[in-house]
């Protein structure tokens, strides 16, 4: 039986996993990231590889922000590590190269503090309730400044195009019809460079594994039966 790793969102908190860990029904480990620590890509890739799984095969699965992550680590895979599923994330931002100089000024804005009211409807689209609200608010609050700042830094210059050659284990990427934050061209950078990836593609928002939890597990579970993984 392997594990799923879950890796999360800008938040680091993976608080938000809760419900789509149910409906995944199997041996699950969240990884958090810390709250007072503005540690960019190559320092939470260390994090992480030190709390991965030494003595049982695993499922690497990694959401929006932990993409980059992901990546590093199939690119240099622990020997555990068996598949990874990629969740509306990026190897690097389809940005236009005349945006690119505007990439400091945007990561000195405080984003974390925009209207909740705004941020939800981002990221939950018409699946945003009161309970999730209070959720993400919290997953929000727990963080400091200086952390979001390194981590929205990470995300706009983060570039893992050319690790994606080195990725030589089954990859699932999980899309979301509805995303208003990583865009289509995210999956297709990453299926041009993964021969055999495959990527399925779930009407929902960014928060796709927080809305679309039964959708999302059962894509995850057909996928590892493909490639005769028992969850």
């Amino acid at each position: 039986m392997a594990a799923v790793v879950l890796l999360p969102g800008m938040d680091g908190s993976g608080l938000l996993f809760d419900e789509f860990v149910s409906e995944l029904r199997c041996r699950s480990v969240v990884v958090s990231y810390p709250t007072d620590q503005p540690l960019g890509y190559e320092e939470l890739e260390q994090h992480v590889r030190s709390l991965l799984p030494g003595d049982e095969p695993f499922v690497l699965l990694a959401e929006s922000f932990s993409g980059p992550l992901a990546i590093a680590l199939a690119a240099s895979p622990p020997p555990q590590l068996k598949a990874v599923v990629l969740v509306c994330t990026f190897a690097r931002l389809p940005v236009p190269s005349f945006a690119l100089q505007w990439t400091r000024p945007i990561s000195l804005l405080p984003l974390w503090r925009a209207p909740m009211l705004l941020t939800s409807r981002v990221l939950f689209g018409r699946f945003r309730s009161a309970a999730k609200d209070v959720l993400l608010r919290h997953a929000i609050d727990s963080v400091a400044p200086k952390v979001w700042r390194a981590r929205l830094k990470a995300v706009l210059s983060a570039d893992k195009t050319s690790s994606l050659c080195r990725i030589h284990v089954p990859l699932l990427y999980l899309r979301a019809c509805q995303d208003r934050v990583v865009f289509p061209a995210a999956s297709a950078v990453i299926s041009a460079h993964v021969p055999g990836s495959k990527v399925d593609s779930i009407d929902g928002p960014h928060f796709l594994l927080q809305t679309k939890p039964q959708e999302s597990a059962a894509a995850i579970r057909a996928f590892a039966v493909e490639h005769g993984l028992a969850l």
